[in-house]
């Protein structure tokens, strides 16, 4: 397959050591067009968002001397917005504009963070880009929209056949919850989010969640237990809102650990490195076999009818960025994504 040289940002070790800038191989489009496996797509990219979940890939899959994992450069990040080179079989055409996702930035030349990437469709997703939004508006949704979503429609049962209608979000000015709680707000019901102090407002007067509690101030668990929710989606981590007596289902993006630096999501059933993974399993068994509250660990669900959900109604007002950075300046970004305190998306702009 002939290939050529683009500028990426790749990883041989964990973060933040072992990402650098370097010259990865992208195959060309007629290479792209004849794959005859599963559709690949070839996208020029212009912009692209970080996540928590690509520093904890980069500390996961980074260290060399785990058997089985190879030590040369891996790409990374997974959401991205670009225009179309070659759209292979995926139904896309030269010079579209698309924004996406890849749950597997690490495959060859397949992460977000470079110049131009092909991406693997068994493992992506992607839209055609509205012509309003911009390239770091579109790279800011897909990840935190579609956890977001699958989030809600975890809990939709449990809630929607309540009479109170009520859910806690923890963690509403996260990136992740602040979809959330627009999510919830438009299917009319209650909401009761936790943030800091500074974003009580961000979160009750844009968001119009319809409670609050600050985390640092206030006892968490008895001022959600108060509000009576029917359900629980946390994005956060933690154990502080398990098994309130109101509540029918417990969802997690994260799981008990409140570390930003380990993956979260499924992998902490199986992370018997720490002693939460049995609790989870416990929890877990409990609610399948209907002792208590029903219980879960989820990651998105890649659903392409759900990211054109996201086209169909959010507005560009309702895209919310905290910072946008260069793409020499990479490293920078990923700084602050990692304080842990952006409110919205932390982008990195490709190339115009």
């Amino acid at each position: 397959m002939a290939t050529f040289d683009v500028k990426a940002w790749t990883y041989d070790g964990p973060y933040p050591s072992g990402l650098k800038i370097t010259t990865v191989q992208t195959p060309r489009a007629n290479d792209i067009k004849s794959l005859w496996t599963t559709p690949h797509m070839l996208v020029k990219l212009r912009a692209c968002a970080l996540n928590p979940v690509d520093i904890q890939m980069m500390n996961l899959l980074g260290p060399s001397w785990i058997p089985g994992l190879s030590s040369s450069p891996k790409s990374c990040v997974c959401d991205f917005s670009g225009q179309i080179v070659a759209g292979g079989r995926t139904g896309f055409i030269q010079h579209e504009e698309v924004f996406g996702i890849t749950l597997k930035p690490h495959d060859t030349a397949g992460g977000a963070l470079a110049e131009m990437s092909q991406f693997n469709m068994a493992n992506s997703c992607a839209v055609k880009k509205p012509a309003n939004w911009s390239h770091e508006q579109a790279a800011a949704v897909p990840l935190v929209w579609l956890t977001a979503r699958t989030c809600i429609e975890k809990v939709t049962y449990h809630v929607e056949s309540s009479a109170s209608k009520r859910v806690a979000i923890l963690g509403g000015s996260s990136a992740t919850g602040i979809y959330t709680t627009l999510i919830a707000k438009r299917r009319g019901w209650k909401v009761i989010t936790t943030s800091s102090s500074r974003n009580k407002d961000f979160v009750t007067n844009t968001l119009k969640a319809d409670a609050h509690v600050d985390y640092a101030t206030q006892n968490v668990r008895a001022e959600v237990e108060k509000f009576g929710p029917v359900a629980v989606i946390d994005c956060v981590g933690g154990t502080d809102c398990i098994g309130l007596p109101s509540s029918k289902q417990y969802v997690t993006i994260v799981g008990d650990k409140t570390s930003r630096a380990s993956m979260g999501g499924p992998y902490t059933y199986y992370n018997f490195f720490s002693y939460h993974a049995p609790l989870q399993w416990i929890r877990w068994a409990k609610g399948h076999f209907g002792y208590g509250e029903s219980y879960d660990v989820v990651m998105l669900e890649l659903k392409t009818e759900w990211l054109q959900e996201a086209v169909d109604t959010l507005t560009t007002d309702e895209i919310f960025i905290d910072s946008t950075f260069g793409f020499s300046d990479a490293k920078k970004a990923f700084e602050k994504l990692n304080t842990g305190r952006a409110r919205g998306k932390v982008v990195v702009k490709i190339q115009d």
